[in-house]
């Protein structure tokens, strides 16, 4: 790490462990933390300059793995108070149930079926027609067009090498993964291949790799910026292997595995325990809470619109209630995701918001607020909340998508359209019945068959999965 980014290796390492520990005897419980919550309202006519951009990502991690969500045994002291510095969303959706697809839904703000690679669920392995291609614009590309400088730190998992990059797709600057999963210690893949990269040459760091990624989240934040800029911050955490901070011995083992030619190692079935999956979640909240620390301290707070949220729900140890299923499924664990928005010059705090909102509208809104102008040949998918958010303006009343090879899901309201891997059609209201246990599709045939066609509708428009 640079020395002139006024923090070195070791203090970086003291000052991690110092938040991750000493803020955790302070945390309180979700309804603790929650207790005064306000319904979102804007407040029109604070100071809105165009703001930086953080946008922080978590990896598989569930709708109430985060104590002001409801965890009864993780405490994230970090992102609770990021909570109540700004507004916490109830109902806030990725935009698969999967990596890949989300992640092509948040950088285009389209629908993961209108380009090949989002067909992918995930993208497994290099090859030439999965991935974001050069000439389609993404957030990165658009605000660079808009004056901003751009940067993606941590896991991209939108293409590989030689075909595809961040840095051919609007992000000036890439320390990270290529790929959906790596060793935290060894950052080998699940085929043996190295997968650590700054730009496209690849980098030798064999620390813990939220640890590393976090560095360097706190180098470019604390940098004299000429201008606005867009920081993608995108954890591996807590995507397996489960693997803390002192599971060094675990990954030994999973790496001689993975060497040896073993399939299947990384997703580490034989491994992990709540245990272990409480502390990589705190590990995680702990080093979040090192990057907004060090935006505090390089006074850059009040200007930075700060975005969290996970790209699908949780995986086997994670909490999820009430919610039901969990990732690769479209049942409201696969894709309802713990979000959070900050930016303390334009958005009151302690307010909490139910309003459903999806991935591609995060798109949407993050290029409005920064006065960036979309390409009409790929118009988006998403609905900009900026009006909700900043001018007091309703918000937009739209369906909410998705699908799956196996499954297809629409949300409308309150209600929500689900057909079951094994074909049956399901009606809920996700607001009344969060968990998804009352089937109204035959109390409610009308609105199921208005709900179908309006998912076939959006269905048509979109690429066929391939054979």
């Amino acid at each position: 790490m640079d020395e002139s980014a006024g923090l070195s290796r070791r203090a970086f390492g003291t000052l991690l462990g110092a938040t991750g520990a000493g803020v955790l005897a302070t945390a309180g419980t979700a309804s603790a933390e929650n207790g005064d919550e306000q319904p979102f309202r804007a407040a029109p006519g604070r100071p809105a300059r165009r703001p930086n951009l953080l946008v922080i990502l978590g990896d598989d991690l569930g709708w109430a793995d985060l104590s002001s969500y409801g965890s009864p045994h993780i405490r994230t002291p970090n992102l609770d108070r990021l909570a109540r510095e700004g507004v916490r969303f109830t109902d806030a959706y990725s935009g698969s149930a999967t990596c890949s697809p989300t992640r092509f839904s948040l950088y285009t703000g389209r629908y993961p079926g209108r380009l090949r690679g989002g067909l992918a669920e995930p993208i497994a392995s290099p090859n030439e027609l999965e991935g974001i291609p050069h000439e389609h614009p993404t957030l990165a590309s658009l605000l660079l067009d808009a004056g901003y400088s751009t940067a993606l730190i941590g896991k991209w998992h939108c293409g590989y090498l030689p075909w595809f990059s961040p840095t051919r797709a609007g992000w000036q600057e890439f320390f990270g993964n290529f790929g959906g999963a790596i060793d935290y210690f060894s950052k080998l893949d699940g085929a043996g291949r190295h997968d650590l990269y700054e730009g496209e040459v690849e980098y030798a760091d064999l620390r813990y790799y939220t640890d590393i990624i976090t560095e360097r989240a706190v180098e470019y934040v604390r940098r004299d910026h000429d201008r606005p800029w867009l920081l993608n911050l995108n954890f591996t955490t807590p995507h397996w292997p489960w693997e803390t901070r002192d599971d060094k011995a675990v990954s030994d083992a999973l790496s001689a595995r993975i060497r040896a030619g073993e399939q299947g190692v990384l997703s580490h079935a034989d491994g992990g325990s709540l245990e272990t999956y409480r502390k990589m979640v705190e590990h995680l909240d702990s080093a979040i809470g090192v990057v907004l620390d060090a935006l505090r301290a390089r006074g850059r707070f009040e200007d930075t619109l700060v975005l969290f949220a996970s790209d699908n729900g949780g995986e086997r140890w994670s909490y999820q209630w009430p919610l039901s299923g969990g990732k690769f499924g479209l049942q409201e664990g696969g894709i309802r995701v713990p979000t959070i928005l900050r930016w303390p010059a334009a958005i009151r705090p302690r307010q909490v918001s139910d309003v459903p909102v999806v991935s591609p509208d995060w798109t949407a809104t993050l290029l409005e607020i920064a006065g960036a102008k979309v390409d009409t040949r790929y118009p988006l998918d998403g609905h900009s909340l900026a009006g909700y958010l900043l001018r007091g303006r309703k918000p937009p009343t739209h369906d909410l998508f998705w699908r799956t090879r196996a499954e297809r899901a629409l949300r409308r309201g309150p209600w929500k359209y689900h057909r079951t891997p094994e074909g049956a059609d399901q009606l809920f209201h996700v607001v009344r019945d969060p968990r998804e246990q009352a089937n109204l599709a035959r109390a409610e045939a009308s609105r199921l068959t208005e709900l179908r066609a309006a998912w076939e509708k959006v269905d048509s428009g979109l690429l066929r999965y391939p054979r």
